[in-house]
C-alpha cells in the first residue's frame, strides 16, 4: 500500500473540486438543509465508489472500445446536467409557510444516476484504476480503493452541503435566494459544457 498516500491525495482533490455534483449539492442543502441532502451525497459517493470498481474490473476498457457509447454517455450527461440547471435557474425560493407543499428535489437514485452520466466521474475512476490499481490480481486492491474513495468523499461532498446552508442562512431574502441559483445554475451548466467543448 506504498500508494495509498498519494492515492488519498488525488481522492481529496478530485471530491473537493467544484464539479457538477457538488454544484448540485450545494445547491440541495440551501434550499432543503443538511439533514434532506445527506441521503443525496451518500448515493452520490456510493455511485463514484461503484465506478471505480466497475472501471477496474474492465469497464472502462470496454467503453474504450465502444466511443460511440462514450460520446452517447457524455451528451446524456450533458442534456441532464443542461435541464438540471435549468431547474436550479427558475426555482422559487423557499416558503416560509409551513402549510406550503415541499418539492422533493434530487433523490438518491437521481444523485446517483448523475455519477453515472458525469464525465468527470469517469475520468476519474480511469486516472484511479491505471494509476494506483497495479498489475496482477487486483479485486482486493479495487475493493481498498473504493472503499477509501467513499471515505474521502463523503466529508468532501458533505463541506459543499454546509456551504449551502450557510449560503442560505447568509442569503435570507427571496431575491438573494434566486441570485445565488442563477449563479449556481450558470455554474453548473459551465461544467457540464466544458466537457465537450474543451
Amino acid at each position: 500500500m506504498e500508494s495509498l498516500l498519494p492515492f488519498l491525495l488525488f481522492a481529496f482533490v478530485a471530491s473537493i473540486t467544484p464539479g457538477p455534483t457538488n454544484i448540485l449539492v450545494l445547491s440541495h442543502s440551501s434550499r432543503w438543509g443538511l439533514g434532506a441532502t445527506l441521503p443525496i451525497i451518500f448515493g452520490a459517493c456510493v455511485a463514484a465508489a461503484l465506478i471505480v470498481f466497475a472501471v477496474g474490473l474492465g469497464v472502462g476498457e470496454t467503453l474504450l472500445r465502444f466511443p460511440r457509447v462514450q460520446q452517447a454517455m457524455v451528451w446524456i450527461g450533458v442534456f441532464w446536467l443542461s435541464w438540471l440547471a435549468w431547474q436550479i435557474f427558475q426555482s422559487a425560493p423557499p416558503s416560509l409557510n409551513p402549510t406550503t407543499p415541499r418539492d422533493e428535489g434530487l433523490s438518491v437514485f437521481g444523485a446517483a444516476t448523475l455519477q453515472l452520466l458525469n464525465p468527470k466521474v469517469w475520468m476519474m475512476a480511469v486516472a484511479v484504476v491505471s494509476v494506483f490499481a497495479g498489475g496482477g490480481d487486483k479485486t482486493m486492491r479495487l475493493v481498498l480503493l473504493s472503499l477509501v474513495f467513499l471515505l474521502v468523499s463523503l466529508p468532501c461532498m458533505t463541506l459543499w452541503a454546509l456551504l449551502g446552508v450557510g449560503s442560505a442562512r447568509f442569503f435570507g431574502s427571496p431575491q438573494a435566494f434566486k441570485r445565488v441559483n442563477h449563479a449556481l445554475a450558470f455554474l453548473l451548466l459551465v461544467s457540464a459544457w466544458l466537457t465537450v467543448l474543451v
